[in-house]
């Protein structure tokens, strides 16, 4: 399920198949290692991220736009059975996380293995009962001049 509105985007994944519009919207979001959590008792984890908006980016391309948007935007996952970090420093809070994807991989179904992989090798693993996830911005957005490059970026469409 796709909401968006004047308060921005909202996301909603039950499967798989959803999880991978939820991580292409998170694709280059920076989180903050004290900005997320691990509620155990809850089965809940939960963070908050400077999302990059893509669409908005894919959206000006060709010089139209002279400046991209990050918003802020909450990433909650239900039914966490257990979670793993890699890479990850829980004792340094200012530790920032650079997404790069988030996949699920089934074991018995429907549960599996949720994965949300950062640069330098850095990861989050979450062992769920069944996906359920929600992604929602959380006030407007503000302007930034750089767009996150990629190694298969064609010249000349970054800004």
């Amino acid at each position: 399920m796709t909401a968006k509105d004047s308060s921005g985007l909202k996301l909603i994944a039950l499967d798989a198949e959803d999880l991978d519009v939820v991580s292409a919207h998170l694709q280059d979001a920076v989180i903050s290692v004290g900005e997320m959590t691990y509620l155990k008792s809850e089965r809940r984890f939960a963070a908050i991220a400077n999302r990059f908006d893509w669409t908005d980016a894919l959206a000006g391309r060709g010089g139209r736009k002279k400046s991209f948007t990050r918003r802020r935007t909450g990433l909650r996952f239900e039914n966490v059975l257990g979670a793993q970090l890699c890479g990850i420093n829980l004792s340094d809070k200012r530790q920032m996380l650079n997404v790069l994807a988030i996949r699920f991989e089934p074991t018995t179904a429907p549960e599996g293995t949720i994965t949300i992989a950062c640069a330098g090798s850095a990861a989050i693993r979450l062992h769920v009962e069944c996906v359920e996830a929600e992604m929602k911005d959380l006030g407007a957005a503000w302007t930034t001049k750089s767009k996150p490059e990629h190694p298969d970026d064609e010249p000349g469409t970054s800004g």
